[in-house]
């Protein structure tokens, strides 16, 4: 046996187990979203999967006196093959069962224990093979333990920080799940010490069934789904852009998870979202208001139609994700030149937090699929924008959430916490005919000062305003940075 070559297959066995946790919150993020709960899914089941590994490992390595370096090339091999049906089963298995069922955590439980269970399982066989392996006696057991958990854990923050930074935002999913395939394969080969030409002549058919299931897996989800024109990962997400036809109109959308981001009219260019409509109420709300902040900026529709309604006014879009900028402008049309149009790749709270900017009004439509980020939501996110706007400034939110019953904690906390910050909060449902009970848009409106009212603009907004809810109360309390129960 080469010498380090235990050393070099443990610490590049814990680093592909980190990548494939990663690896599986994007292959299931657009069929169960990605919210704390779906994280903390597949923490656990892969955790789960690892235990049992390790348990397994053990006791085979100590039932198999003289072929443990056999094994352990073998598990090699055959975690490399089931990683290679991560494609396919995302086609035939996730994707099937998400539309069966409803409850996200039960699906996002089975998936990730059948998809990515038995890699994970495999993988965390080596350790404790490969300490039998490096001391078959009792002596420095301790010593030889530490030193192949250690390796092992430092291969997972190696794997976990080159996947994170490097590997996915720039490689995307389908080709690191190829590269893990082939690098398992490697591995088998590297370890097994009694090779012939019969043996080679048997890993090379092996290699092309391996890259076959990986080709084949793209090539599915392809046939399946032909609306979907782009599939990329960026560093904060997977995101579809697809082509859909309703009503017999057909939208160019913007998919983050299992929500739609946004999305236009192919024909005229003009915004799908019925919502985005209500933010024009700033200047309704504010008759001088002329510069404006966004919060999420997604496929920037409003940022467009707002420069485009209003060419003398300016905006600024915080948009933490660069490649979805990137997307806004090849895919939808954005003109970053547009001098009118500020664009901050930066996290919304974080500016929040250090802007010394006024702005007339802020917009917040930071949702990632059902989910919103839970520090754009607190008492102190909401100060910080109190504090960023000028005098009789409004800022107006996008929530998903029901107006009554078990759905509409969002809207009652999100109400209470406005209500602790701004001078008068307003509440209007979107769709009217939309039951209360059910998950909608809803928008929430804060108003700094005694207000600034344009009556000129109260005729061409009388239907969104009939919209307001003017019984609207909340018994919850008011959401901080320590107390959040809702968002992700």
């Amino acid at each position: 046996m080469k010498k380090y070559s235990l050393e070099i297959t443990v610490f590049l066995s814990g680093a592909l187990t980190m990548m494939l946790e990663l690896i599986a919150a994007r292959v299931l993020s657009p069929y169960v979203g990605s919210s704390n709960l779906i994280w903390t899914t597949i923490i656990g089941i892969m955790l789960t999967s690892m235990s049992i590994g390790y348990w397994f490992g053990g006791k085979m390595a100590d039932k198999n006196k003289e072929n443990d370096i056999k094994i352990l090339s073998n598990y090699l091999l055959v975690s490399a093959i089931a990683t290679s049906i991560i494609p396919i089963l995302e086609v035939i298995f996730i994707d099937v069962l998400s539309q069966l069922s409803s409850n996200l955590i039960v699906v996002a439980i089975i998936c990730a224990t059948v998809t990515f269970g038995i890699p994970s399982f495999l993988l965390a066989t080596v350790s404790p093979i490969a300490v039998k392996i490096k001391n078959n006696s009792m002596d420095h057991i301790g010593a030889t333990s530490g030193k192949i958990s250690s390796l092992s854990t430092i291969g997972s923050i190696f794997g976990t920080f080159f996947a994170g930074f490097i590997l996915i935002p720039n490689l995307g999913v389908r080709n690191i799940i190829l590269g893990c395939s082939i690098l398992l394969w490697i591995l088998s080969v590297y370890l097994f010490n009694k090779k012939d030409k019969k043996y080679y002549m048997l890993m090379m058919v092996e290699l092309v069934v391996i890259i076959a299931l990986n080709l084949l897996g793209g090539y599915l989800f392809q046939i399946k789904n032909p609306e979907i024109t782009k599939d990329v990962d960026s560093e904060y997400s997977r995101i579809w852009v697809t082509n859909l036809n309703v009503d017999e109109t057909t939208y160019k959308t913007l998919q983050v998870d299992t929500g739609l981001e946004s999305y236009i009219n192919q024909e005229t260019g003009e915004m799908g979202a019925t919502y985005l409509y209500y933010y024009d109420l700033f200047e309704y709300y504010d008759k001088e208001a002329n510069n404006a902040l966004m919060i999420g900026g997604a496929a920037y529709t409003y940022p467009m139609h707002y420069l485009k309604k209003y060419e003398n006014k300016t905006i600024d879009v915080v948009e933490i994700d660069e490649k979805m900028t990137q997307i806004a402008e090849e895919e939808f049309g954005l003109d970053k030149n547009n001098p009118n149009l500020g664009l901050i790749t930066q996290d919304g709270r974080s500016y929040l937090n250090y802007n010394e900017k006024k702005y007339d009004t802020v917009f917040i439509d930071a949702f990632k699929g059902l989910n919103a980020p839970f520090e754009l939501t607190t008492y102190e996110a909401m100060q910080k924008v109190y504090d960023s706007l000028d005098e009789n400034g409004t800022v107006i939110t996008n929530i998903i959430s029901a107006i009554e019953g078990k759905d509409a904690d969002f809207i009652k906390y999100e109400y209470s916490t406005y209500k602790a910050v701004f001078d008068d909060v307003k509440v209007y449902q979107v769709n009217s005919d939309h039951l209360p009970e059910e998950k909608q848009n809803l928008i929430l409106v804060g108003i700094k000062g005694n207000g600034n009212i344009n009556t000129d603009k109260e005729e061409e907004y009388n239907e969104l305003l009939s919209n307001e809810i003017k019984d609207f109360t909340s018994d919850k309390q008011v959401v901080t940075d320590d107390y959040a129960p809702i968002g992700d």
